[in-house]
């Protein structure tokens, strides 16, 4: 039987054929948190002893932007600190959201990225395993270039057709997860599959891998196309698909 997109991608990282349901340890391209995580990912960080990240790290500064109190602006101050001393990169106040700032300009196909926000899974739309994570299990993918995970069983989701006039992207995953519920997907991977997916844009995708996680899904994965070629060129950005 043949693996589904998350399946091959972590037995790509994790060097190993992997199964649904198995824990594995998995190498990751890119971690990153937000000013609402960050700090206790840095504490953390520090308290586990480590020197620097080990491989691409961002902070974003981009929920209290600007901070509405001295409290927060300490935090922020924390952040700042954390990237002046490490290799990880800042992007500061108004200079952009996280998950939409990695599929901009980092995710690419066939990734392993991890954000210490809920909706890390945006970048699913370009065929990266991208998922959220605690502040703590982020200061360890920081320090090791590495995190634990299980790997999720997959729901294939089929979509036929192409979008009524009024229809759009969010219609679409509001609607499934209207029927599988709020916690129908949990710690499962959303595959999005059919003739469907070639009437979608990548904006929609984007949408749609975003709310997986509203259905408690680990991920929202769309297959690698032309679309996603043609918007990692129009980006501008030296971001190759794996082979």
């Amino acid at each position: 039987m043949g693996k589904t997109i998350a399946e091959k991608i972590l037995s790509a990282h994790a060097k190993k054929d992997v199964i649904p349901g198995e824990i594995i340890v998995s190498d990751i391209d890119l971690a990153f948190v937000q000013d609402g995580t960050g700090p206790l990912t840095v504490d953390q960080f520090n308290y586990l002893k480590f020197n620097d990240v080990k491989q691409k790290s961002l902070v974003f500064i981009d929920h209290a932007s600007p901070s509405p109190r001295k409290e927060l602006s300490n935090t922020q101050k924390k952040l700042r600190n954390f990237c002046k001393k490490t290799s990880a990169e800042i992007y500061d106040i108004g200079e952009g959201i996280s998950h939409q700032i990695v599929a901009e300009k980092y995710a690419k196909p066939g990734d392993v990225i991890v954000g210490a926000d809920s909706h890390s899974c945006t970048a699913g739309a370009l065929g990266a395993f991208a998922t959220g994570m605690g502040s703590t299990d982020i200061a360890l993918a920081y320090g090791l270039g590495k995190v634990w995970l299980k790997v999720p069983e997959t729901f294939k989701i089929i979509l036929k057709g192409e979008l009524s006039f009024g229809v759009y992207a969010k219609d679409i995953i509001l609607y499934l997860i209207g029927l599988i519920g709020a916690d129908g997907a949990t710690y499962k991977a959303l595959e999005f599959s059919g003739d469907g997916v070639n009437k979608l844009s990548m904006e929609s995708r984007l949408t749609i891998s975003n709310m997986a996680v509203e259905a408690g899904a680990k991920v929202g994965l769309f297959p690698t196309d032309e679309i996603t070629r043609e918007y990692l060129k129009s980006q501008g950005e030296k971001r190759t698909i794996r082979k």
